[in-house]
C-alpha cells in the first residue's frame, strides 16, 4: 500500500461537521460521509515510514492537510498551506507493495494551487501575495509567494505547480533502516547527503573557492532533486571565501596607510597577516550562501542554509527543532546546505566522542551525524583523493579499495590529513563507519578532478564504480581487480608450461564438451526459458546451445591444440651484431585478455582455448542472458586447466560490475576483445582508455556483381551470404549491380530468390530512380541490418563500386562476382577491407574456415592483427640479446669491435 498525495482545490479546515486530527504536528481533516479512519494507526506512524510505506487506511478516505495549523483539536477557517490527500487501497490509485507508487494527476494550475481562499478576488490577491510565517520558510529566506501552498511528501514525489519539469517517480526498495548492499542498488536511494571537502571548494592557493567545481557539483545535485529526490549539502568552503575578502580589504586599507606614512616600493614588502579562521568564516558565510543561492536559482531551486555547532547535537530540543526544519524544507522542495558554525564553533577536542555517539569536530563529522538523524540513504563524502587506498595513495603499492567492509579495518594503512580542511581519510573512514552502522550506504570519491571523475556525484547514484562504497556486506568472492591479478598469474604460469601441456588441456576440454554435453544443454535451456519473450529472434539463435554446436566446438578445439606446438617461443629473427653477440626476435602472450561476449555461449571455450594455446591469462565477461550456459562452461574450463595447476588463469566475472568500469582497469588488463553487437563494440572502443581494443564496430559486407558475372553463381553467393546466417558480422548487408544488369534475366532470378527467402529490399536512390514502384528507399547506405533485410544499389562501373564501398563500407569484407579476371584482380587490390573475395561468399570471413581453428573476433583495425584473430593475432613478440661482457663504447670509433648485423638462420616452424 502507498500513498497518492494530489494538489487539489484550496479548502478551510475546522469548518461545519468537520474535525481534525493532529499527527506529528501536522493536521489531517477527515471529509464526513465516509468510513471511518484508524487515527491511532495515524499517530503512531512514524514520519518518515508513513511517506515511505503509505498509512494502513481505508480505501478513499480523504482527509486535507494543513502545513501551519496552530496546536488543538481543529485547524482553523482560513489557515493557510491546505492541501488535499487520498490514502489509497489496492491497485486502484496504488501499487500492490511497499515500494510502487502511485501516479497523481498534475495540479489545475499552479494559480490555483498558491490561493487560501475563494471568497472575493481582493482576498484571492492577498492570500497570493502574503509571505508564509513558518519557521521553515522564514530560514529559507522569508517565505516568497507560491512557498506557502506547495505541499509534497517526499516519499512520492516533489511537485512544484510552477515548474514545466515533468514527474519523475522514484521508487523506494530499500528496507528501513538497512543500508544497501551493493552499488546497484544505489539507484533507489531517495534521500541524499553530499559532503563537500575543503579540498573540493577551495581552490589550489587555499583562498577563494573553485567557482568550476561548484558549479559542476550544484548542476548534479539539481539533477538529482529535479528527479524526486531528497538532495541536502554539508560544504565547507566559508573560511576560504572569507579568507579572500578579507585580504583585499587588508590590501586596501594598507595600501592607503603605506601610501600616507611611507614610499611605494615598502608596500610590496609588506606581509599580509595571518587571517583568524573564525574572522574568515563569519566573513565567508553570506558570501558562499549567495553564491549556492544564485547557482540553485539557474535550476529553479530553492536553497536554505543551517549553521549547527556540536552543542546543537547534545540538547534534545534543538535535535527535534533540527529534525523538523530539515524535513520540512525537504518536503518544499528546498535543498538545505548546512555548515558548522565556525565563527563560534570551539576547538575540537581529542577523544570526545561517546559510545555509540559521533562528536561534530568536522564537516565529516557533521555529514555523517546528519546522514543519521535524517535517516539518509546515502551519503556521498567528496575529497580530493579517489577514495580509500589499502596504503598512503603516494606509497608505490597503494592499491584503491572498490568496496570496504568494516571487518577489514586492520588491512587498511592510513597517511596525514588533507592540505586543507580539518579531516584526513582516517577522520572521514571513521565518520563512513559510523554512519553505515546508522544505516546509511556511504561512498567516498574524488571531486576535484572533473576530467577524471566526470560527474562523480550522478555516477555514483547510477550505481557506477566511483570511489569506494562502504557495505556492511562482505563482498562474496575475490572483487574483478583480484581476478585481474590471478589472471595475471596463472597466465604467466601458463606460459611456461610445454607446448604438449598446453595442448593436452585444450584436449582435455574438448572431451569434457562432449561428456558433459547433457549437463551444459539443461543450462542452456534455463537461459533460453528466461530470455524468451525479452530477446530477438536473431540473438535468441545466436543464445542456442545444439549437440552439433557441441560437436563443432570440440573440433575446432582439437585444431587449436593441434596448432598451437610451437606458437610461444617461436623464433621469428636472428641476428649476429657482433661476435658472441646475438639477437632473437621470439613470440611470447600479449598478457592479460577481456573478452566481452553477448548471447554467445559457445564463445567461451573457444576463446579460452585461444588463450590457453597462447599463454595468455583471461577475463571473461558474458550477458547475463547467458548466465547459466557460461557458468558451467567456465567450470569446465577450469577443470581443464587444474590437471596442470593453472586453474586461476581463466577467470569468469560474475560481479556487477559494469562493461565501462572493466575498461578503466588499465593497469591488470592488456587487450580487450569485443564480441558482440555493433553497438557493445562501440561502447566499448568509447570507455577504454588506454587498453587497445580489437574489433571492429560495424560489418557492412558489400558484394558487387559485375556486368560479366556467372548467371548460376550469383544466386547462390547472394543467397549464402544474406540468408545463410542474416545475424553474423560477414553477412551481405548491400548489393552493388551494374547498371548493364537491370531488366535482366539475371537481375530477375536475383529478385525472385529474394522474394522466396523473404528478404526485405531496400532501394538504393540510384536503384530507385529505375523502378517505377519501388520498394521502400533506404534511410541510410551505411546501415548493418543484422536480419533479412537488404540494401540494393546500382553502380556504373567496378570502380564506382569500390568508391561506394570506401564510403559506406566498414572494412570488414567485400565480395566480386565477375568472369573477368582483370577485373577481379582490380578490384582485390584496390578494396581497403580486412577482407576481399573473388567468386565467394562472404561468411568465409571466419577463422574456422580458414584453417585458423577458432578466432576470436575480426579486427577492421590496421595495427598488430587484421582480418580473422586466431592464435597468432593473440601474440606478441620480444627481443632476446645474448652477449659476453659487451659494451656500446666497444663499437665506438676507437673501439675493438665492429657491427656485423648478419642475417642467422631461423629454426623451422613444425607443421602437423
Amino acid at each position: 500500500m502507498s500513498l497518492a498525495y494530489t494538489r487539489a482545490r484550496p479548502k478551510f479546515a475546522g469548518g461545519r461537521g468537520e474535525r481534525c486530527v493532529r499527527v506529528d504536528s501536522i493536521y489531517f481533516r477527515y471529509a464526513p460521509g465516509t468510513e471511518t479512519v484508524n487515527t491511532d494507526a495515524l499517530r503512531s506512524a512514524p514520519l518518515r515510514e508513513r511517506r515511505d510505506a503509505g498509512l494502513p487506511t481505508p480505501a478513499g478516505s480523504r482527509w486535507t492537510r494543513a502545513r501551519h495549523a496552530p496546536p488543538g483539536t481543529r485547524a482553523p477557517r482560513g489557515a493557510r498551506g491546505f492541501s488535499e490527500g487520498v490514502y489509497a487501497a489496492g491497485v486502484a490509485r496504488a501499487g500492490p507493495s511497499p515500494t510502487s507508487t502511485a501516479e497523481a494527476p498534475r495540479p489545475r494550475s499552479s494559480r490555483a494551487a498558491d490561493v487560501t481562499s475563494s471568497r472575493g478576488r481582493g482576498r484571492k490577491k492577498r492570500e497570493r501575495g502574503g509571505a508564509c510565517t513558518s519557521p521553515a520558510c522564514v530560514r529559507a529566506g522569508g517565505g516568497a509567494r507560491g512557498q506557502a501552498g506547495r505541499v509534497q511528501p517526499s516519499g512520492i514525489r516533489h511537485v512544484r505547480s510552477w515548474s514545466n519539469i515533468p514527474f519523475i517517480t522514484v521508487p523506494l526498495s530499500r528496507t528501513h533502516g538497512k543500508s544497501f548492499a551493493h552499488r546497484s542498488e544505489l539507484k533507489h536511494a531517495k534521500r541524499i547527503v553530499v559532503k563537500l571537502g575543503s579540498a573540493v571548494v577551495t581552490r589550489g592557493d587555499e583562498c577563494g573557492l573553485a567557482l568550476g567545481r561548484l558549479a559542476s557539483i550544484v548542476e548534479q545535485v539539481s539533477v538529482l532533486q529535479n528527479q524526486g529526490r531528497e538532495m541536502m549539502l554539508v560544504t565547507s568552503g566559508a573560511v576560504a571565501f572569507g579568507k579572500q575578502r578579507l585580504r583585499h580589504e587588508i590590501l586596501l586599507s594598507q595600501s592607503v596607510r603605506q601610501a600616507l606614512h611611507s614610499g611605494q616600493n615598502q608596500l610590496k614588502e609588506m606581509a599580509i597577516p595571518v587571517l583568524e579562521a573564525r574572522a574568515c568564516a563569519a566573513a565567508g558565510q553570506s558570501g558562499l550562501m549567495a553564491l549556492y543561492e544564485a547557482m540553485f536559482t539557474q535550476y529553479s531551486i530553492c536553497a536554505a542554509q543551517i549553521l549547527v555547532t556540536n552543542l546543537d547535537f547534545h540538547d534534545e530540543q534543538k535535535r527535534r527543532n533540527l529534525n523538523g526544519t530539515l524535513h520540512e524544507l525537504l518536503r518544499m522542495n528546498i535543498v538545505p546546505i548546512v555548515n558548522t558554525n565556525d565563527a563560534v564553533v570551539p576547538p575540537a577536542e581529542p577523544n570526545s566522542d561517546l559510545q555509540g555517539v559521533i562528536s561534530v569536530k568536522d564537516n565529516d563529522s557533521l555529514a555523517a551525524r546528519l546522514a543519521v538523524e535524517m535517516k539518509t540513504d546515502l551519503l556521498i563524502v567528496l575529497s580530493d583523493v579517489e577514495g580509500l587506498f589499502d596504503s598512503p595513495p603516494g606509497s608505490d603499492d597503494a592499491k584503491l579499495i572498490d568496496t570496504f567492509y568494516p571487518g577489514d579495518q586492520q588491512s587498511v594503512t592510513f597517511g596525514t590529513k588533507s592540505r586543507v580542511g580539518m579531516g584526513g581519510m582516517e577522520a572521514k573512514v571513521k565518520a563512513a563507519l559510523w554512519a553505515l552502522q546508522g544505516g546509511t550506504s556511504v561512498v567516498i570519491a574524488n571531486g576535484t578532478h572533473p576530467k577524471v571523475s566526470g560527474h562523480v556525484i550522478t555516477d555514483i547514484v547510477e550505481g557506477k564504480k566511483v570511489g569506494t562504497f562502504f557495505s556492511e556486506v562482505k563482498p562474496a568472492g575475490p572483487t574483478v581487480e583480484q581476478q585481474g591479478e590471478m589472471a595475471r598469474s596463472g597466465g604467466r604460469t601458463l606460459a611456461t608450461l610445454e607446448p604438449e601441456q598446453r595442448a593436452e588441456i585444450i584436449h582435455h576440454l574438448a572431451d569434457l564438451l562432449t561428456d558433459q554435453r547433457d549437463e551444459i544443454l539443461l543450462a542452456n535451456k534455463k537461459d533460453l526459458e528466461e530470455a524468451e519473450g525479452r530477446l530477438a529472434a536473431p540473438l535468441l539463435k545466436r543464445l542456442s546451445l545444439s549437440t552439433s554446436k557441441l560437436n563443432s566446438l570440440a573440433i575446432g578445439l582439437r585444431q587449436i591444440a593441434a596448432s598451437s606446438q610451437d606458437s610461444v617461443g617461436r623464433v621469428l629473427r636472428r641476428t649476429r651484431i657482433a661476435k658472441n653477440l646475438e639477437l632473437e626476435q621470439v613470440t611470447v602472450p600479449i598478457g592479460v585478455l577481456l573478452v566481452i561476449f553477448e548471447s554467445r555461449p559457445d564463445c567461451l571455450p573457444q576463446v579460452a582455448a585461444l588463450a590457453i594455446a597462447s599463454g595468455n591469462g583471461l577475463l571473461l565477461k558474458g550477458g547475463k542472458e547467458a548466465a547459466h550456459s557460461n557458468r558451467i562452461l567456465h567450470l569446465l574450463t577450469q577443470e581443464a586447466l587444474s590437471i596442470h595447476g593453472v586453474k586461476e588463469a581463466v577467470q569468469l566475472v560474475n560481479t556487477r560490475e559494469e562493461v565501462e568500469d572493466l575498461c578503466r582497469l588499465d593497469r591488470m588488463i592488456d587487450l580487450i576483445i569485443p564480441r558482440g553487437s555493433s553497438q557493445l563494440v562501440r561502447d566499448i572502443q568509447k570507455a577504454a582508455k588506454g587498453i587497445p581494443v580489437m574489433g571492429h564496430s560495424e560489418g557492412i559486407c558489400h558484394m558487387y556483381v559485375d556486368s560479366e558475372a556467372s548467371v548460376d553463381k550469383v544466386t547462390r553467393l547472394v543467397r549464402d551470404s544474406k540468408c545463410e546466417y542474416p545475424a553474423a558480422c560477414n553477412a551481405l548487408e548491400t548489393l552493388l549491380i551494374h547498371r548493364d544488369l537491370l531488366r535482366t534475366p539475371l537481375f530477375d532470378q536475383i529478385i525472385d530468390m529474394l522474394r522466396v527467402e523473404q528478404v526485405k529490399i531496400h532501394a538504393g536512390p540510384k536503384f530507385a530512380s529505375y523502378l517505377t514502384f519501388s520498394p521502400s528507399e533506404v534511410k541510410s547506405l551505411r546501415t548493418e541490418y543484422g536480419d533479412l533485410e537488404l540494401c540494393i544499389e546500382v553502380v556504373d562501373s567496378v570502380q564506382e563500386a569500390i568508391d561506394h564501398i570506401h564510403k559506406y563500407g566498414s572494412s570488414h569484407t567485400d565480395v566480386i562476382v565477375t568472369e573477368n579476371e582483370k577485373t577481379a584482380e582490380f578490384f582485390l587490390q584496390h578494396v581497403d577491407s580486412a577482407c576481399v573475395f573473388w567468386n565467394a561468399s562472404s561468411r568465409f570471413s571466419d577463422g574456422y574456415r580458414f584453417g585458423l581453428g577458432a578466432e576470436v573476433g575480426i579486427s577492421t583495425s590496421r595495427i598488430h592483427a587484421r582480418g580473422p584473430v586466431g592464435l597468432e593475432g593473440l601474440l606478441t613478440t620480444k627481443w632476446l640479446l645474448r652477449g659476453q661482457d659487451h659494451v656500446v663504447s666497444d663499437f665506438s670509433e676507437h673501439g675493438s669491435l665492429k657491427y656485423l648485423h648478419e642475417n642467422l638462420p631461423v629454426p623451422q616452424r613444425t607443421t602437423n
